[in-house]
């Protein structure tokens, strides 16, 4: 071993435990990774920005695009809301369905778009149709994993991936060559669900769950303080206005008609003041408010519909890190918190003073007509639509053929990068035909769009994760080095030494195989699947070498087992969306996901060598 290979597993240690131990968000690591490799040694400065050549980043930023077409459209959701209404009281059979259905989005669209955009609908169909949360969130977000090992642009990870061997100047992959593997995985890992699931996954239900749906709507009402009322002279929080143990929530405060951008508490009432309040209890019964208007002296304005819903704090808000009370949550994102849902706990007292992460789930009375709002912020993923909110003529509507544009844009890069890689090139049936890549197609696509007004350029840079670009560019700094210093290959050669001790010639590629999946999927559940791909994928284009086979078992084994993350729910970004709204517990996921983990393991190991053989013919 090289003091440089040294060096090497020191940073690729260190990276396991930062983000492990999540010392920063998964950007800084990378980042600070990148500039790490540069600092000691093991990449050359002048090549450090041999990243940025990457085409993975530049084709995933484009699908961004394109997916948040769709999204804006309202294409999926409006599939998701019919299946919703034809589909029976049964659990199973809504299981299967949302299944299938975010599978099948799932293969085309960002993971995370898809259980954004099909929360709101399953958590409406177990409202509607008696079922708990619990019984279809979690199979939401597997089958959204599932689904994105069918095709190239799936996931993140295999774009990635498909980049890491453009580097290494091996042939890279086909839009559908993962989809022999895939589809059957697939149909395995949703029939699992969907047999063992009802009795595996216990009833639990959201916070609202708990609510009728009659309590999940309240009315907001707008007061104006009268020349006679009491109030008047008086410390807001001295007066009855701010009586939380009687349902009383300020939701907004008007003076001489600017809102009120200070803390309640430091409020005197004055004449003519504008509250907006909603009076709501999640048990026993809120003041009544006739009474209550009457003895405070408030004259009704008018009423807009309310309604208490959950949101569910993304990975990359910016609220993650602050309290309630710090970040001016009422005034900033109009709506009152009535309890914090983490790690399978309401939290209903001193809310204020916690400092919130990510996967947070927030109880909150917010208007009906402000989930616009919320959602535009991009800080928390809905549990209700903003479809639901009354529609309004100054509302501006998506139209329709927007929906159809989207779809062909989509069809259109997928047909163009499939068709021109299996008919262009010289080896191809149109030798005249050039073969374009999946990101130039990608690019054109988003651009399409972006020139047939489907989404504004300020559309486009809000639906592009860029923590996930970023992420992505300083960890290919560590494929790089571990390229350079020669890392790759000595611990190749030292899994096959060690093998080869105890295995048979013969059998050894194949026992590889099932140990190299199964290690990578244990990395990926506690490391970013990213991170892993790109850690794994040298070292087994390395190992083949060293084996004398094709390395195109070993690389479908790191794609698939690196998007196979399912026993613990900080293994995926879709599990921690649907951790806080499904009522779970750390447990849920080992008793569902590990056997699910060990059905993908043996499925995957058993198929991939008859697909891609170890010796191939000729």
């Amino acid at each position: 071993m090289t003091l440089e290979i040294a060096l090497t597993l020191t940073v690729i240690a260190v990276t396991l435990v930062a983000f492990i131990r999540e010392w920063a968000a998964p950007d800084v690591i990378a980042l600070t990774v990148l500039c790490a490799v540069v600092a000691l040694g093991l990449v050359d400065a002048n090549k450090m920005t041999d990243v940025f050549r990457n085409e993975a980043p530049l084709t995933i930023a484009a699908l961004f695009i394109i997916g948040g077409a769709l999204e804006k459209s309202g294409a999926v959701d409006h599939i998701g809301r019919v299946l919703r209404d034809k589909l029976p009281n049964n659990t199973r059979m809504a299981m299967l369905a949302f299944s299938l259905l975010t599978a099948f989005f799932s293969a085309w669209m960002n993971n995370t778009a898809i259980v954004a955009i099909l929360l709101p609908v399953a958590l409406g169909l177990a409202r509607s149709k008696d079922i708990p949360a619990s019984r279809l969130l979690m199979p939401l977000s597997y089958s959204s994993i599932l689904g994105g090992c069918c095709t190239l642009i799936g996931t993140s990870t295999n774009l990635l991936v498909n980049g890491t061997l453009k580097d290494l100047h091996m042939e890279p992959m086909s839009m559908f060559q993962l989809a022999p593997v895939g589809i059957p995985l697939t149909i395995a890992g949703i029939g699992y669900l969907a047999i063992f699931g009802p009795k595996l996954i216990p009833a639990r239900t959201s916070i609202s769950g708990t609510l009728e749906i009659t309590q999940r709507t309240t009315p907001l009402y707008h007061l104006l303080v009268s020349d006679q009322s009491p109030l008047i002279g008086q410390k807001l929080t001295e007066t009855a206005l701010f009586d939380r143990a009687n349902g009383i929530h300020i939701m907004e405060v008007r003076r001489k008609g600017a809102r009120v951008m200070k803390s309640l508490k430091t409020l005197t009432v004055e004449k003519n003041d504008r509250f907006l309040i909603a009076l709501h209890r999640r048990r026993g019964r809120a003041a009544k408010p006739d009474a209550l208007f009457a003895e405070i002296g408030a004259q009704v304005l008018s009423t807009v519909d309310g309604i208490v819903t959950e949101l569910v704090v993304r990975d990359e808000s910016s609220l993650i890190g602050e309290t309630l009370a710090a970040s001016d949550f009422r005034q900033r994102y109009n709506c009152v918190v009535l309890a914090l849902h983490r790690n399978g706990v309401n939290i209903t007292s001193q809310i204020a003073n916690e400092a919130l992460e990510s996967g947070d789930t927030l109880l909150v009375i917010t208007a009906l007509n402000n989930l616009d709002d919320l959602e535009a912020t991009r800080d928390f993923i809905l549990t209700d639509s903003p479809d639901d909110a009354p529609e309004d003529d100054a509302t501006p509507r998506q139209p329709a053929h927007h929906i159809w544009l989207s779809w062909g844009t989509l069809v259109g890069v997928v047909l163009v990068a499939t068709l021109t890689d299996f008919l262009g090139g010289k080896d191809g049936v149109w030798p005249w035909l050039p073969q374009i890549p999946i990101h130039y197609a990608a690019l054109v696509g988003a651009l399409a769009l972006l020139w047939m007004k489907v989404v504004t350029p300020r559309d486009a840079y809000t639906s592009i994760d860029w923590q996930v670009l970023l992420m992505l560019y300083g960890l290919l700094g560590l494929g790089m080095a571990m390229q350079n210093t020669g890392t790759a290959r000595w611990l190749a050669d030292s899994l096959v030494g060690l093998a080869r001790g105890h295995i048979s010639h013969e059998m050894l590629p194949g026992v590889m195989l099932w140990a190299i999946f199964l290690m990578t999927l244990l990395l990926t559940e506690v490391l970013s699947n990213n991170a892993t791909a790109v850690m794994m994928v040298p070292i087994v284009v390395k190992l083949a070498a060293s084996l004398g086979v094709s390395h195109w078992p070993f690389v479908m084994a790191v794609t698939v087992a690196a998007s196979t993350a399912f026993a613990l729910p900080m293994g995926y970004q879709t599990h921690m969306m649907v951790y806080g709204p499904g009522g779970y517990k750390f447990s849920d996921f080992l008793r569902v996901g590990i056997p699910l983990n060990i059905i993908c393991w043996i499925t995957a190991c058993t198929l991939i060598p008859f697909i891609w053989p170890f010796y191939p013919a000729g």
